[in-house]
């Protein structure tokens, strides 16, 4: 169906696939560019293995793949009618021009959203446990049965605990979905309350957070970054939570004040929390979280996976039919909202 469109109306479109990073999961495998020039050979497909010459390969290009965008690189593309993040948060690419623009932005989020809700579990299942702290008397070789018991937080069951998800987007509604399966009960905050979701016992809006706040056990920070999610955790929020509470990230860093986490952390003021993302990446050596022994440290890992690029082409290629039909694209973000 694309090769034919192209080959009918768009015989040059041209795709530009600059997705390079020091993690090497992040870089685009050379099946990728590959297999797009077999299945769809009226295609124009340019895979760049690095940000050099990034604006005269923009030039003439309609559909760019890009974990991030710099204003003189947009600039140069006369041509560019969609932009695509493989990231499920996409700020790196919203800049003020492509705000401005009528270029369409899409995301991964649905990539995402199943794995990283994995991974988010899991770390809430760990400090339940108390799993890190077991790991941690297992290097000393210690049979440490009673000292679990009797450490600062005991090991307790999730199964009627409440969990509260900032955020009910592919990642936090998959939360809710595994949550509610494991019989906890699951509170939800999203921006637009009204829309609800199945998983969820109560949806509430931001202008609710704090006075939800003190029910939670768990509480699962999956928002994009925003103006109103930068620095949402800071120690005022965090004061609201009671001590035997976990605070769980696998939003972005800005979401949460890390010294004052540190702090509620050490003194006692919260259980303890898991972290996949940090405001700087990676966690400098020097950070007060890495001493913690209630704080779970996960080095941005929450979306990794074998199946990672065979679902993002699957992605891509169905929203390279979409666009060529003039359908409504998946995962396509709202620009002002920055999600």
């Amino acid at each position: 169906m694309l090769a034919g469109a192209c080959a009918a109306g768009r015989s040059a479109m041209k795709l530009v696939l600059c997705v390079q990073h020091r993690f090497s999961l992040w870089n685009a495998p050379e099946w990728f560019p590959a297999r797009l020039r077999q299945d769809f050979p009226a295609l124009q497909v340019v895979q760049m293995h690095s940000y050099d010459g990034l604006e005269r390969e923009l030039a003439d290009a309609e559909v760019l793949v890009t974990w991030s965008l710099r204003g003189e690189q947009f600039r140069a593309a006369r041509r560019l009618r969609w932009i695509h993040s493989p990231a499920a948060a996409v700020h790196a690419v919203l800049i003020p021009e492509v705000v401005q623009s009528p270029v369409r932005v899409t995301n991964a989020r649905d990539v995402h959203g199943p794995v990283v809700a994995e991974h988010a579990i899991a770390l809430a299942f760990a400090l339940a446990k108390g799993l890190h702290r077991a790991r941690d008397y297992q290097y000393e070789r210690v049979w440490a049965q009673q000292q679990l018991w009797d450490g600062p937080q005991r090991p307790r069951e999730l199964r009627g605990a409440t969990m509260l998800v900032i955020g009910l987007g592919a990642i936090g509604s998959s939360v809710a979905r595994i949550a509610s399966a494991l019989g906890m009960h699951v509170i939800g905050v999203r921006e637009h309350p009204q829309r609800g979701n199945r998983w969820v016992e109560r949806v509430l809006g931001f202008d609710a957070l704090d006075s939800v706040l003190p029910e939670a056990d768990f509480v699962v920070i999956a928002v994009p970054v925003t103006e109103k999610t930068t620095r949402l955790f800071d120690a005022i929020r965090l004061a609201m939570l009671k001590p035997s509470a976990y605070l769980i990230n696998v939003a972005r860093g800005a979401v949460v004040n890390e010294q004052a986490l540190a702090e509620a952390v050490r003194d006692g003021r919260i259980a303890g929390a898991a972290l996949d993302v940090f405001e700087q990446e990676p966690l400098p050596p020097d950070s007060p979280l890495w001493g913690l022994e209630n704080v779970l440290i996960t080095p941005h890992s929450a979306a990794l996976s074998g199946q990672l690029w065979p679902r993002h082409y699957e992605l891509l290629t169905e929203n390279l039919r979409r666009f060529l039909a003039n359908k409504r694209l998946l995962g396509e973000v709202d620009k002002t909202k920055g999600y």
